[in-house]
């Protein structure tokens, strides 16, 4: 725990925090470069932060409820969201309700925003997960491989001993989805919340195997933790999704916020390169070809003078002039 002057800040509120800036910040850096204003991910994410903390408890201590509300267990417990407890589907469910709203109040299309902030999510989780080592929960069976955890004490009742440290396997699985939708996105130029469900999916795929070797008290459903089940459908809607979408609305949005300038490289950018009509670089209504000025100064070379030519000193001639 670190001591900010009055104010104790534990080792799994550093870790949320710092996965929040790094959120905020890389979204920020991709929203600018798809034709974005500075500062419009920093805004939502006033709306979206706050909603999913709360979501993410909120899922926690619902499946989790024995460990709050059964006999010998003091409820309050349930508020001390500093002592770790998130359950990452309630907080990216609710978050996304919390961004939805932030989203709305700027005439900004929830899924490019989303598509824009999904790697610095799967980056926020993978800073999170370190939360669970300052706690010490959250381990899988008991290894001696080199880069096994070792617990010292245990709340649950488990001897001290050199554990799976899952906690790490998902940070590192995270750093892989989130360098997994970066690529994607720059080869497919996804949109219309692919991206974002990219980042699902392939989050789901880890969380699966993950989740499977952990030995946390868990709800069981068919033999199953209930995450990997949660894994399992979520995975499935998050790739369905990402079908559909892309026969329905193929290619990317133009415009992500209403008033900001195209991104470089879009669309309407290339539309203006080649000179399509309303844009900066409109090309002329036909085609001129370059003439050389014959004997009489006229600027005959065989053929009819375009209109709007220029005569040798500069000046516009008016009307077409015979070669």
């Amino acid at each position: 725990m670190l001591n900010l002057g009055p104010i104790p800040l534990r080792g799994y509120a550093f870790c949320i925090i710092l996965g929040v800036f790094l959120a905020v910040w890389i979204g920020n850096r991709r929203w600018i470069a798809r034709g974005g204003r500075a500062g419009t991910v920093a805004d939502i994410a006033v709306w979206a932060v706050p909603f999913g903390l709360v979501g993410g408890r909120l899922y926690h201590v619902i499946t989790d409820y024995q460990l709050y509300f059964s006999e010998g267990r003091d409820w309050v417990d349930a508020f001390k969201i500093w002592e770790g407890g998130l359950g990452i589907w309630g907080a990216i469910s609710l978050g996304a309700v919390g961004a939805w709203i932030g989203a709305r109040r700027r005439g900004i299309p929830l899924p490019a925003y989303a598509d824009a902030v999904a790697p610095g999510i799967a980056l926020a989780q993978a800073a999170g997960r370190w939360g669970n080592w300052f706690n010490q929960e959250l381990y899988g069976k008991a290894t001696d491989l080199p880069w096994a955890l070792k617990i010292t004490s245990s709340d649950d009742g488990r001897v001290p001993g050199t554990y799976h440290p899952t906690f790490l396997y998902e940070s590192l699985w995270c750093i892989g989805v989130a360098l997994l939708v970066i690529w994607a996105d720059r080869r497919f130029k996804l949109g219309h919340g692919r991206a974002f469900a990219l980042y699902v999916a392939a989050y789901c795929a880890g969380r699966g195997w993950i989740e499977y070797m952990r030995v946390d008290e868990a709800h069981h459903v068919l033999g199953l933790r209930l995450n990997v089940w949660t894994a399992i459908l979520v995975f499935a809607a998050a790739v369905a999704y990402i079908v559909v979408s892309a026969r329905l609305r193929p290619g990317r949005e133009e415009i992500v916020e209403p008033g900001a300038a195209p991104a470089e490289g879009d669309d309407a950018t290339a539309k203006s390169a080649t000179g399509e009509p309303g844009t900066a670089k409109s090309g002329a209504a036909g085609a001129t070809t370059e003439e050389k000025p014959g004997r009489d100064g006229t600027g005959a070379s065989g053929g009819t003078r375009g209109t709007g030519s220029t005569d040798k000193n500069g000046d516009k001639a008016g009307s077409s002039g015979k070669g």
